[in-house]
């Protein structure tokens, strides 16, 4: 193994070795695929001996390998076969007989690809870019599992004396190739300390972040893409500062919100972790701020309506929103609706101008939601009533709703405080959002006397009672128009003092990455493999997840493959346990 990553790291990718360099990335796929016989979680009788031999390696070749992967990954090198040949001829004076014989059987081991392997898809797609990021994915995210012996004092009640006992307990080692990912440093920037001021110790890996932050925005339909980012932006604090301060944020934003747009064409997963990047980049005030400045001359992409002059923030509140609607039909996954609640949450305070699409949006999610309340609150009592003295079965029915109904209060609790952010602490910024609680003011009515949520409709009530009152005072030849209302709430926003306004703390989620992380990761990566890889693994042998995913996996790879090339080739390896 370290052969196998001191020539990966140390030779440079060139039309000479990029044969060499695919396989050698195929033979650590294969060689790192025991994980596949172990459970999702780590376990000490786990035997997976090359990544153990990856993990012992020097730091320096750590850093040398998780270079070369990521560099492939920037530079997607790719290898047209048709006609090219090799050489192992010298620059100056005539070959030798050696280099002669040396170069014709280079040139006739690759004369099959000339024939197998396509020019035209080779330009547009590099393998070895693909397969260097899932090797990354694999190593960054690998945690081997180890057994400690801990001494523990047992004390005897009837003698002063105590014995001392051995417990074993299991811990997960360090990950050398994670660490390097998380110390990487800007290649532009020669410093030393990271950013709380930390000195870095050692071998550091640096890259050119200009190009990282490109090429993943242009990647961004891409899992693993999506997987390296947030590994990214979760775990090393530069980069994360680094996309904090470009000002072509739009760059990383707008894949990723319509990625999101398009969530019915995408895994779950997929949706998950573009949530969780958003989430932690709301975390941040000043990228909450920026958002709003940047402005969108089209978003061609967007179907239900134009939007036209639309700022990135407005942008991010509707997809946003979206999600959340497609999630209450669709998938039906709390977590969704928390992240994207909390994100909306970060960014509420922060709020500058925000669109009258985006306004109106924001106030039909309390709408949606109040009416998913409104309907579990009323399944809850009728069964409730029902199942009075019935099992104990139909007794779990009933406390798994009443579990989903407390969930949806919180999320309705959510939204008023996110309105009442806007209000608060942006409100004479913001006149299209007090325009579109006007004109909706009566979805609000029902939850004005309810003990979860009228203290938040307080500061509401108080806003409509303020425009209201300027809208009644006004004199209007003819009928209200938008124009007209709007006009007024802009020029009432002026003299608005927030006066009978209560002050609430502010909202402030942030992301914590748990702590075994790894048994979402690792089958996640590997089923990114095996649908991307071209390899036939036996999935009776597979107990990392259920075999039928990594089935489905690999025939929608060989339909791709056979849409792509008009044939299916596939490589059988079959691991036995």
């Amino acid at each position: 193994m370290q052969s196998v990553l001191s020539f990966i790291g140390s030779v440079d990718t060139s039309p000479n070795t990029y044969i060499l360099h695919q396989e050698l990335l195929n033979f650590m796929q294969i060689a790192m695929s025991t994980q596949l016989l172990s459970g999702p979680s780590p376990r000490p009788k786990d035997v997976n001996p090359f990544l153990d031999a990856a993990m012992a390696q020097e730091s320096s070749l750590v850093c040398l390998v998780v270079r070369r992967l990521l560099e492939n990954y920037l530079l997607r090198p790719t290898t047209s076969f048709g006609g090219v040949s090799y050489s192992t001829l010298s620059d100056g004076g005539p070959p030798g007989v050696l280099q002669r014989v040396g170069s014709a059987a280079a040139n006739i081991l690759l004369l099959p690809f000339n024939y197998l392997v396509s020019p035209k898809e080779e330009g547009s797609r590099s393998m070895l870019a693909e397969c260097s990021l899932l090797v990354l994915l694999v190593l960054i995210h690998y945690r081997k599992c180890v057994l400690r012996e801990e001494a523990m004092t047992e004390k005897s009640d009837d003698t002063a004396t105590s014995d001392s006992l051995l417990k074993e307990t299991t811990y997960l080692c360090d990950n050398p190739y994670c660490k390097a990912l998380e110390n990487a440093r800007d290649i532009e920037f020669d410093r030393v300390v990271d950013v709380e001021g930390n000195a870095c110790h050692g071998p550091l890996v640096k890259l050119p972040f200009a190009s990282l932050f490109d090429t993943l925005g242009m990647c961004l339909t891409d899992e693993a893409a999506v997987l390296l980012l947030y590994s990214l932006v979760q775990g090393n604090s530069a980069f994360l500062e680094y996309v904090l301060v470009r000002t072509d944020i739009d760059t990383l934003l707008v894949p990723i919100l319509e990625t999101l747009y398009n969530a019915s064409k995408r895994s779950s997963n997929h949706i998950y972790m573009l949530l969780i990047i958003l989430l932690i980049l709301s975390q941040d005030s000043s990228f909450n701020a920026s958002v709003h400045k940047l402005t969108l001359p089209s978003v061609p992409w967007y179907q239900e309506r134009r939007l036209h002059q639309t700022s990135l923030g407005s942008l991010l509140v509707i997809i946003l929103i979206r999600t959340v609607k497609y999630n209450l039909s669709k998938l039906r996954d709390v977590y969704l609706h928390t992240n994207c609640l909390a994100t909306l949450a970060n960014m509420a305070p922060h709020c500058h101008r925000l669109s009258a699409y985006a306004s109106e949006r924001l106030v039909s999610l309390f709408d949606m939601l109040s009416k998913k309340y409104n309907k579990l609150a009323e399944l809850r009592d009728k069964k409730t009533h029902i199942n009075r003295g019935n099992s104990l079965e139909e007794d779990s029915l009933v406390e798994d709703m009443s579990t989903e109904f407390y969930i949806y209060t919180d999320f309705l609790r959510i939204v008023l405080e996110i309105l009442n952010e806007i209000l608060t602490y942006a409100l004479p910024r913001n006149p299209e959002v007090v325009y579109a609680i006007m004109h909706r003011q009566e979805v609000f009515q029902p939850f004005k006397n309810h003990p979860r949520f009228n203290e938040l409709l307080e500061n509401i009530y108080t806003v409509l009672d303020f425009f209201n009152s300027r809208m009644d005072a006004q004199r209007v030849d003819g009928e209200w128009s938008v124009d007209k209302v709007l006009e007024v709430i802009i020029i009432n926003c002026r003299s608005w003092r927030g006066e009978g306004m209560k002050m609430f703390t502010q909202l402030r989620f942030t992301y914590e990455q748990e702590s075994q992380s790894e048994e979402f990761f690792i089958p996640y990566i590997w089923q990114l493999i095996l649908a991307h890889c071209g390899f036939s693994f036996n999935p009776d042998a597979i107990n990392l997840f259920p075999p039928n995913i990594s089935a489905e996996n690999q025939e929608s790879n060989a339909e791709a493959d056979k849409h792509g090339n008009g044939d299916v080739k596939v490589n059988g390896i079959f691991l036995d346990p």
